[in-house]
């Protein structure tokens, strides 16, 4: 089978590419550097060529108002490219609970993402996985001052990067599901991970709804539902490794 992989140079896309060709597959990455422009088009019928399943995983430059623009444009020029070739499945990878954040800019253009897709013409699949282990010290950085960190009673659960991987290649080689399954491994509350995420055990943590960009967020809407399916790293386990 031959996958093309958008962002296949990425934190997540260059394991992709990986996985895929460790198992059998012809998985091409398609980015900037390989000469592929999602906004212009440039290159994209030439990386989609012959392919089977193209996987997006490219990201706006900014998490802003500018993101709605990006994914509009992107995902239109990867429909009408992936209809052009024959393309028989197209997959994005999402956020669980973005479409219920609607004040948040980045997760309304991720919505705008998965709308686009179900609207297309071509077989599709949504993985919407929560947010990235690797991604808790940015997260921290954003409200840290000293050994104290402000961090709002909002809940994540995050999972580790290679799992959502994982989901990414089990969705991509199967068949189309036309869903968007959530894909998250049940952790601490963020208040735990604090002083842990950076290997600082002594950090001290207060409560501050009005910290960092969760702070928009109310309820448990980033933790995926009871049909969720479990990741199979734990978080304490992925600091060992990491730390």
């Amino acid at each position: 089978m031959k996958l093309t992989v958008i962002g296949g140079t990425g934190r997540i896309g260059s394991q992709v590419v990986q996985k895929l060709t460790a198992a059998g597959h012809s998985a091409v990455p398609a980015a900037p550097s390989t000469g592929v422009d999602l906004i212009t088009g440039a290159g994209l019928d030439q990386a989609l060529d012959g392919a089977d399943v193209v996987i997006d995983l490219a990201n706006s430059p900014t998490f802003d108002e500018a993101s709605l623009e990006f994914f509009r444009t992107s995902v239109q020029n990867l429909l009408t490219a992936g209809e052009a070739a024959g393309v028989r499945h197209q997959v994005v990878l999402s956020i669980v609970g973005v479409d219920q954040v609607p004040q948040l800019d980045y997760y309304r253009a991720k919505t705008l993402q998965e709308d686009l897709l179900r609207q297309g013409p071509t077989p599709y699949s949504i993985v919407r996985a929560t947010q990235f282990f690797e991604f808790m010290d940015a997260v921290l950085s954003w409200t840290a001052d000293g050994d104290t960190v402000r961090l709002p009673a909002t809940r994540l659960q995050p999972m580790a990067a290679a799992d959502v991987v994982d989901a990414v290649v089990e969705v991509s080689t199967g068949t189309p599901q036309r869903r968007g399954p959530g894909r998250l491994r049940a952790g601490r509350t963020r208040q735990d991970h604090a002083g842990r995420a950076a290997g600082q055990p002594d950090r001290t943590v207060v409560t501050d709804d009005t910290a960092g960009t969760f702070a928009a967020v109310t309820g448990d809407v980033l933790i995926a539902g009871p049909d969720a399916h479990l990741a199979s790293t734990h978080y304490r386990d992925w600091l060992r490794k990491a730390h």
